[in-house]
């Protein structure tokens, strides 16, 4: 099996010098720490800048910097149009780059540190939720998905997602900053830092853990690349047939594994049910055709028993942008000149879906969608115990994409508390554990077979499941509370100045 190096290193962009967008790379195993200094010469860049006009121009350049590295295997597909859409999505970091130097430019003392260390990882929780929303892309390569492998931080995932570990991450760069170009503030640095760490360690001993609760036996089936839907179906077929007496209780092959439309080919349902009594397991597929019932193409997670079709089906609700949709398509249609854009525009599920095989009770999600914490976060509130991401990055097979994809994987099950299962058609496929923890080997991507794994199952609630993005409310709630102090303290300031014009003596001429 191919070594895993791209998902185990992590990308930041730093902020552009003499025309650059230079990118820092580091392996996150061994130096994961260094996302927490990544960030430092950025800050000083802002901080040191003429005006806060000047700050606000360096954010939006580091902002498309970093955007370019993070998605940068997208440029065969998108070409120059790439380089749009990160310069627009690098303008949502144009207010934090004016923030950071109103909060730390100057000498600031150590009531103005207390401030930025809240409200700088604020003003960047802001950028990246505004670039979640799933018509700009979707909250895909966030600050806190680089500590996937990292245990404290996925404990931190736990209790306030995702959100909280970037949170965490930009407070202590700040604190960083402060330190090396604030001499009147170290003390309160010092402070602020010994806190985040006494945080940090009451959330590792205190917050819920998952408790174990036996165990399920899932296999993946990895088809691989193949050069026909038909070819697709076969190797899966004869891949699954491997799995007969070795009792799984779920077998799930990757996304787009099947390329027809099951409710109008009866004979390729009995071949599926044949599977099912060989294995002795429900199949979970992914169908990627048009649907006889209805119009459109559809995205879809069916089950398949040793009857037929179970009657469950999953039908993707959050669609990639350009890949499976254009937005707007009456304005930015010309994209399909310019890339890989869809031709066709898919059409979306309505509801998230639990589903239920032999007593098994697991929630399927679809390639891009496990991007979303609040979608797997749902699947549990409704009583998924696994959750089953059905994925295919073929189109990007040999960039970094496969990997970066299956690491999102680990966030989503110590949000969660409940383990989960990154299923894909060419790779990679990896099985995560109720904690975050990877479970055995992942499959890379030149590998085409099926995987049994014992999954360990786990009761109790998460702290992020039961309150959600709680971190997220309470960075916007400093925000605003920061935004009104300013206003008020300018309205102040300008009825001052009013009243000392207004006052001031009038010269007469004699």
């Amino acid at each position: 099996m191919r070594p895993w190096p791209a998902s185990r290193w992590v990308r930041v962009a730093l902020p552009p010098a003499a025309g650059a967008l230079p990118v820092l790379a580091f392996p996150a195993p061994s130096l994961w720490w260094l996302a927490y200094v990544a960030l430092v010469p950025w800050l000083l860049l802002l901080r040191s800048a003429p005006s806060g006009r000047a700050a606000a121009f360096a954010g939006w350049l580091g902002g498309t910097g970093f955007m370019l590295a993070m998605h940068h295997w997208l440029m065969p597909s998108l070409h120059v149009f790439i380089l749009l859409l990160a310069a627009l999505l690098g303008l949502l970091w144009l207010p934090w780059g004016w923030l950071v130097h109103r909060l730390l430019a100057g000498t600031p003392g150590g009531g103005r540190l207390a401030a930025a260390v809240v409200l700088v990882p604020s003003g960047w929780l802001l950028a990246e939720l505004v670039r979640s929303w799933e018509y700009l892309g979707g909250p895909w390569g966030l600050l806190g998905a680089s500590q996937w492998e990292v245990r404290p931080a996925l404990r931190l995932a736990s209790v306030g997602g995702v959100w909280l570990v970037s949170f965490v991450v930009v407070a202590v760069n700040t604190v960083l900053a402060a330190l090396l170009a604030a001499p009147r503030a170290r003390v309160a640095a010092v402070v602020a830092l010994v806190s985040l760490a006494v945080v940090t360690s009451a959330v590792w001993l205190w917050a819920p853990r998952p408790q174990p609760a036996g165990n399920t036996r899932i296999a993946v089936v990895q088809i691989g690349e193949t050069h026909s839907r038909q070819e697709r179906f076969e190797r899966g077929e004869e891949l699954t047939r491997q799995l007969a007496h070795r009792h799984p209780d779920l077998v799930v092959w990757g996304e787009s594994s099947v390329g027809y439309d099951l409710g109008s080919h009866p004979a390729l349902v009995r071949r599926l049910a044949a599977l099912s009594r060989q294995t002795g397991a429900d199949l979970l597929v992914n169908v990627d055709s048009r649907r006889g019932d209805r119009p459109g193409i559809y995205k879809s997670s069916v089950l398949v028993d040793e009857h037929g079709l179970a009657g469950q089906r999953y039908d993707k609700m959050r669609l990639v942008p350009f890949g499976e949709y254009i937005p707007a398509r009456s304005l930015l249609g010309w994209a399909t000149s310019v890339g890989r854009a869809a031709g066709e525009d898919r059409k979306r599920g309505q509801e998230a879906v639990v589903m239920r095989s032999d007593g098994l009770r697991f929630g399927p999600l679809i390639c891009f969608e496990t991007a979303f914490p609040d979608m797997s976060r749902e699947l549990v509130a409704k009583g998924a115990r696994v959750v089953v991401a059905q994925s295919s990055t073929s189109t990007f097979q040999h960039s970094w994409a496969p990997e970066q994809h299956a690491s999102l994987a680990a966030l989503r099950a110590a949000e969660s508390g409940r383990p989960m299962v990154h299923a894909t058609l060419t790779g990679v496929s990896a099985f995560y554990g109720p904690a975050g923890g990877r479970i055995g080997a992942p499959m890379g991507t030149d590998t085409s077979a099926a995987q049994l794994t014992e999954v360990p199952l786990a009761t109790g609630t998460t702290l992020y499941v039961r309150f959600g993005d709680w971190t997220l409310w309470l960075a916007l709630s400093a925000l605003a509370a920061y935004g009104a102090v300013e206003g008020v303290r300018t309205a102040r300031g300008r009825g001052a100045r009013e009243r000392t014009e207004f006052s001031a003596p009038v010269p007469v001429r004699h």
